[in-house]
């Protein structure tokens, strides 16, 4: 099974989910590519996604469907946001590109909580597929 056929047996607000983080990490930082302030953030933000998705594929692929898909979202993204937080109080930076880092940061860090408590989770001992 598919890391995408799995994600289909989960709950509808899950997959609706899945399908907002797609878009707020990996779709929308692309738009930050159109202002030249802000196309540092763009690549480094879809850099980090595309290097934080492969890992979720690589985990999946010797674990399965469990908690511990989260930790490469834990490992690209928590300095990300940081980083990005930090792009976004540029006084260079214009208003757009900010609410866009506004947008992909908040998507992030509610993904990233998910995460986190998956994490914990998994280190406590819940490793059992989904």
């Amino acid at each position: 099974m598919t890391l995408e056929e799995a994600i289909a047996t989960r709950p509808v607000w899950l997959q609706v989910w899945v399908n907002i983080l797609f878009l707020g990490a990996f779709v929308l930082p692309l738009a930050l590519l159109i202002w030249k302030p802000s196309r540092i953030a763009g690549l480094v933000t879809a850099a980090a996604s595309i290097l934080a998705a492969g890992g979720v594929y690589w985990i999946y692929g010797q674990l399965g469907y469990v908690r511990l898909l989260g930790l490469p979202h834990i490992l690209f993204w928590t300095p990300l946001v940081f980083w990005l937080r930090h792009q976004q109080a540029r006084p260079d930076m214009p208003v757009w590109p900010r609410r866009i880092i506004l947008t992909v940061c908040t998507v992030i860090v509610v993904s990233l909580a998910f995460d986190y408590a998956d994490a914990v989770r998994y280190l406590l001992g819940e490793r059992q597929p989904f």
